[in-house]
C-alpha cells in the first residue's frame, strides 16, 4: 500500500470512528432524555377512569385504573416516573390538598381534567334526570353563572401550583365531552330540551376552561370532536347513559371512550 493510500485508510478509520462516537453518544442521550422522563397524571373521574371498569383496589374510592388515558399513555411511552393521582369526585380544592405530591422540577408532562364538578355536575344530572325541563334548564344555568363568577379563580390557583411545583413541565388541559346526540336513538328518558341544555353547559364549561389553561400558558386539548358520533343516543356511545345499578358510572367514558377518545386526544397533545 503506497503512503498516500494508507494515510486515506487512517484517515477514514478514524472518521469512521469518530462518526460511531458521535452517534453512540447521541443514542445515550436520547435514551437517558427517555429515561428521565417524568409524567403525573391529575385530576378527577374522567382522569382516574371511571366508567371503564378494572379498578384498582388500592385507590379506593378514587377508583383509578389501567383504562384510563394517562394508564393507557404510560404504558405505551414507558416514562421513568408515572404518578397518577386522579381521583373520582375531585374538586380544585381536592387537587391542592391531595394530588401535587409528586410534582416537582423534573417533572415533564402533565395532565389534567378539572373543574366539572366544581360547577356541580352531579347534581345538574341529577336535577335533570328527576325533574321538569325548566328546573333543569334553570339547574344549568345555575351552574353556568357559577363558571362564569368563580370557577376560573379556582382554575386560577390549581395552575399556578402545578407551574410552582413542575415549572419545567408541558401542561395539557384536557376538557369534556358533550354527552347528547341530538334528535339520536334516544326515545325516552331527558326531553331535547334538556340534552341540548346539557351539551351548551358542556361547551361553555370547556370554554373557561380553555381561556384560564391558556391564559397560564397551558395546551388545552378539546374531546368534543372525538367523541362526536359517540354521545349518548348516538347508537355507538362511548359515555355510560344513567345506570341506576352503578350510578356513579353514569355519564362517563366507557372503556373505549377512555381508549378511542380520550387517549388520541391526549396522545396528540402530549
Amino acid at each position: 500500500m503506497s503512503m498516500r493510500l494508507s494515510r486515506f485508510a487512517t484517515l477514514t478509520s478514524a472518521l469512521l470512528l469518530a462518526a460511531g462516537a458521535a452517534l453512540f453518544g447521541a443514542g445515550q442521550a436520547a435514551a437517558s432524555a427517555q429515561a428521565d422522563f417524568g409524567y403525573v397524571a391529575l385530576g378527577d373521574s374522567y382522569s382516574s377512569g371511571v366508567g371503564s371498569g378494572n379498578y384498582d383496589s388500592g385507590s379506593g374510592d378514587c377508583k383509578r385504573t389501567s383504562r384510563a388515558y394517562p394508564a393507557l399513555w404510560a404504558a405505551a411511552h414507558s416514562p421513568q416516573t408515572f404518578s397518577f393521582t386522579a381521583c373520582s369526585g375531585a374538586r380544585t380544592g381536592d387537587v391542592l390538598s391531595g394530588q401535587l405530591g409528586p410534582l416537582n422540577s423534573g417533572t415533564d408532562l402533565v395532565s389534567i381534567t378539572i373543574g366539572g364538578n366544581d360547577a356541580g355536575f352531579s347534581d345538574v344530572m341529577t336535577t335533570c334526570v328527576l325533574q321538569s325541563e325548566s328546573t333543569c334548564v334553570s339547574r344549568v344555568n345555575q351552574a353556568k353563572a357559577y363558571v362564569d363568577s368563580t370557577l376560573p379563580g379556582q382554575l386560577d390557583q390549581v395552575y399556578n401550583a402545578i407551574s410552582a411545583r413542575a415549572p419545567a413541565a408541558h401542561v395539557v388541559v384536557l376538557g369534556y365531552p358533550r354527552f347528547y346526540q341530538l334528535n339520536g336513538s334516544c326515545v325516552a328518558g331527558l326531553s331535547e330540551g334538556e340534552r341540548s341544555a346539557i351539551n351548551g353547559a358542556a361547551d361553555y364549561l370547556n370554554a373557561a376552561i380553555a381561556k384560564r389553561a391558556a391564559n397560564h400558558g397551558f395546551t388545552f386539548a378539546s374531546v368534543t370532536s372525538a367523541f362526536t358520533g359517540h354521545e349518548i343516543c348516538s347508537g355507538s356511545a362511548w359515555l355510560h347513559s344513567l345506570n341506576w345499578a352503578n350510578i356513579g358510572e353514569s355519564y362517563h367514558p366507557t372503556a373505549t371512550g377512555q381508549s378511542s377518545g380520550y387517549l388520541p386526544v391526549f396522545t396528540g397533545k402530549a
